[in-house]
């Protein structure tokens, strides 16, 4: 392959026929032909040889073909077919440049390939340019009328009708105008194709159908450089947008896609070379006498005795062996040759007779050879498929692609194997054996589907169970309306998830749509059981997740802190709400509602039975009403999906209320006691008898306000102590204990109180040195202001110590 900047080429077919299935592939990739779908247009140019042909393609479209050097003279540049992509024409245009015809290396008589590349070319191309001298115009063999006239015929039974434009190209023009060249030539096509034999769909399809006929002349090259430049230059021009309506090969007909390209050419060259030579030689017969029969037995012993035949007989018993039809054809073919030597002048009839009654005895001796190599062929080949499909597997690569690919490759292996093994000489069939690979190999497949598909099916199922028992515990453990709305979507959800991941998963084992949907159905059946499973489990445990829920409302408030009776709660209340939440557990236990159409009046036949009806039998006795659990099925609600029925759910409830009763009573005890501790003040008729018997000493402090202040700091002194000792806290947990607790506190803090006062004055005095008089008489005279100031300090000391205490002690 040749690559410049300009663009790359290939040699598509060599001089010999074989055509380059690789160079194509790398050039297609190169120039990303693939991506263009249809958008592309395939241009070839055929003609005399060094007739300027590549000259012509190189200056049309930018292509590097080889080119004839006229300084050693004429002779073939171009050997088979060359493939090349045209330098900046869109759409994608690749061009091929022919073998030129009438060269003197192929001769005259050789000019099949000529033919078949013609063909070829008409075949695959949109555009083919026929080259041809002006000069030589009306002359038979180089204006390629024969060759033409072959391609027009062969074309017609080979392939369907397709439009190709044919586009002759007059080389070194001379004076006469183009106007008078081109009518001579298009009569000259019109009869070629008149002349051409048709078979019987295309006898009266006009030329048109199958060809658009275009002419142009160009200058001579090496006189008229310029010249000849600038009208391929315009030419080139004729190139762009070719498929586009009203273009060159603007009316084209089956095209093939640009990714099929490669395949198409390579299949339609196969298809001119077997059709290539239609005469089959004949074969020669001989005869033989008596004494062919006598030198067919003397050589049937020497095979017999042959030390290479037995050394290869007894070898194939343990192992296969490389070229084994090889040597033992070249066995026979020694035996055989002898034979005729020796009998080449016998009758030709029965010569031949008695040579083949020969063959076929040495052939009966071999045989069993051959069917043991045979039976190594096949172990081994099936081995080594079992080994290759276990690693595919393992390497990640999809089930289906990989059991394809290695079944194939493995039986394309055996085929090689029987290849080598095949003897010249027989003609014998080994598509027993074949076919008994074939169903070993299906039946591994098989296995290891099964064991792949079970390892997937159980892969999804731990999955669908870790997804589903967790979630679905959490949510009938927080039972409430939403449970089961929320676990059919979880359900969904997981089972939806999990039956896409296993579809997806078996994509790639090539499953119908029965075996498919049946396993896709058992895992959506294996996730409701889990789910059902999970239901049940957590039903055989309700009693214990309903006085777990009882004791959580009932001993929590709403911020989870643990619940102080003091008096004010509503215990009744509390009561109720804790065990309506615990019923609602219940309810949700019940019954398995996994389906949309399920009925979900459960909790309300339980509130109406276990809860209203103890209400209403509280209020009236005397009404009489039928109890709705007294029946072992839940209206609407089948036995199968039923996890505890009405009868249960009375005999739980019963059983639940009687554990939590204690509970309750508790409660209502702690709250009574509390209510006793709390109510320190005295009766009402006390205070009034104070209030009545006190009257002429309160009238008296009015009159007095000196007794006033000193109350006053007095309930200071109190109130100070009241809230150091924390005497409503203390009383608390009794009288006894509260008034011990206080009598052993009292004196400490009113010690602590007096030091703290103390040292209030002592930190007042030092911090205002102006009050300190150096004499001694004024500390005398203002001892009085002193002490009154003293007076004044204790006093906002005790009402500091009455605002700040609390602080502290908090």
């Amino acid at each position: 392959m040749a690559n410049s900047e300009e663009g790359c080429s290939t040699q598509l077919i060599d001089g010999d026929g074989t055509f380059n299935a690789t160079g194509i592939d790398r050039l297609i990739k190169e120039v990303k032909l693939g991506e263009c779908g249809l958008s592309y247009a395939i241009v070839s140019i055929m003609g005399p040889q060094s007739s300027g042909k590549s000259t012509l393609l190189n200056n049309l479209f930018a292509t590097n073909f080889r080119e004839m050097d006229a300084f050693r003279g004429r002779s073939q540049t171009t050997k088979g077919i060359w493939l090349a992509k045209c330098a900046g024409i869109e759409p994608c245009t690749l061009v091929m440049d022919l073998e030129g015809t009438d060269g003197r290396e192929r001769g005259e008589d050789d000019t099949a390939f000529e033919k078949q590349s013609a063909l070829f070319a008409l075949a695959v191309s949109d555009i083919v340019l026929i080259n041809m001298w002006c000069h030589d115009i009306g002359r038979e063999q180089a204006a390629n009328k024969p060759l033409l006239k072959t391609v027009f015929q062969v074309m017609m039974r080979l392939f369907s009708p397709r439009k190709t434009t044919l586009m002759f190209v007059i080389r070194d023009k001379t004076r006469t105008p183009l106007e008078n060249l081109e009518p001579v030539l298009r009569e000259d096509i019109q009869k070629i194709w008149d002349s051409v034999p048709k078979p019987e769909s295309h006898k009266e399809t006009p030329l048109s159908e199958f060809f658009n006929v275009e002419v142009v002349a160009l200058s001579s090259y090496e006189e008229k450089e310029e010249q000849f430049k600038e009208q391929v230059a315009s030419l080139r021009q004729r190139f762009f947008h070719s498929i586009a309506p009203g273009g060159l090969a603007g009316d084209r007909r089956g095209v093939v896609p640009a990714s099929g390209f490669s395949f198409s050419a390579q299949q339609i060259w196969k298809v001119i070379k077997e059709n290539k030579d239609l005469d089959l030689p004949a074969h020669k017969v001989m005869v033989a006498t008596v004494r062919c029969e006598e030198i067919a037995n003397e050589k049937y012993a020497d095979f017999s005795g042959n030390e290479e035949w037995s050394q290869l007989e007894e070898a194939v018993q343990s192992g296969p062996i490389s070229g084994f039809g090889k040597k033992l054809s070249s066995i026979l073919d020694t035996c055989l040759s002898e034979y005729d030597a020796e009998a080449t002048y016998f009758d030709e009839g029965v010569r031949t007779g008695k040579r083949k009654q020969l063959e076929e005895k040495l052939l009966q001796l071999v045989q069993p050879a051959f069917q043991a190599l045979l039976g190594h062929i096949r172990s081994g080949s099936l081995d080594k498929f079992k080994e290759a499909f276990d690693k595919a597997l393992n390497g990640g690569e999809a089930f289906s692609v990989a059991a394809c690919n290695c079944f194939e490759s493995f039986m394309a292996l055996f085929d090689e194997g029987c290849a080598d093994a095949v003897i010249t000489q027989a003609n014998w069939d080994t598509s027993k054996v074949r076919d008994k690979l074939k169903r070993d190999m299906e039946a591994h497949i098989a296995s290891v589907r099964a064991s792949k598909l079970a390892e997937l099916t159980a892969l999804y199922e731990a999955q669908l169970k870790e997804a589903l028992s967790g979630p679905v515990e959490a949510l009938l453990d927080g039972a409430n309306s939403e449970t089961w709305p929320a676990i059919r979507k979880l359900f969904r959800h997981e089972t939806e998830s999990a039956v896409s991941g296993l579809s997806s998963a078996l994509s790639g084992f090539d499953m119908d749509k029965q075996s498919k949907g049946k396993l896709l159905s058992s895992l959506e059946a294996y996730a409701r059981g889990v789910v059902e499973a999970k239901t049940k489990e957590e039903a055989g445990r309700v009693l214990i997740r309903m006085k777990d829920r009882f004791t959580t409302l009932f001993s929590h408030d709403s911020d989870s802190m643990p619940r102080v009776w003091t008096g004010k709660e509503d215990i009744r209340a509390i009561t109720k709400t804790a065990r309506s939440s615990s019923l609602k557990l219940l309810s949700v236990m019940a019954a398995i509602r996994l389906d949309d159409g399920d009925a979900d009046n459960i909790e309300n036949t339980l509130s109406l039975a276990l809860v209203d009806s103890t209400n209403v039998a509280a209020k009236d006795r005397s009404i009489t009403t039928a109890d709705p659990l007294a029946s072992s099925t839940w209206q609407e609600v089948s036995s199968s999906k039923t996890l505890i029925t009405p009868v249960q759910c009375k005999s739980l409830w019963r059983q639940f209320k009687a554990e939590t009763e204690y509970s309750v009573s508790q409660a209502i005890s702690a709250q009574e006691a509390n209510k006793r501790n709390n109510n320190w003040l005295p009766p009402p008729w006390a205070i009034v008898a104070l209030i009545v018997l006190g009257f002429n000493e309160f009238m008296t402090l009015l009159r007095n306000p000196l007794y006033l202040g000193v109350i006053f700091v007095g309930f200071l002194l109190i109130k100070a102590l009241w809230v150091q000792l924390d005497v409503a806290g203390e009383f608390r947990n009794g009288a006894l204990p509260g008034l011990i607790s206080l009598s052993s506190k009292l004196v400490p803090t009113i010690m602590n109180m007096i030091k703290r006062l103390a040292d209030e004055g002592a930190n007042a005095a030092a911090n205002d040195p102006h009050r300190n008089p150096p004499l001694a008489s004024k500390n005398f005279t203002n001892e009085g202001n002193a002490s009154s100031e003293m007076s004044s300090s204790a006093s906002s000391g005790l009402t500091e110590s009455d605002y700040s205490s609390p602080s502290k002690q908090d």
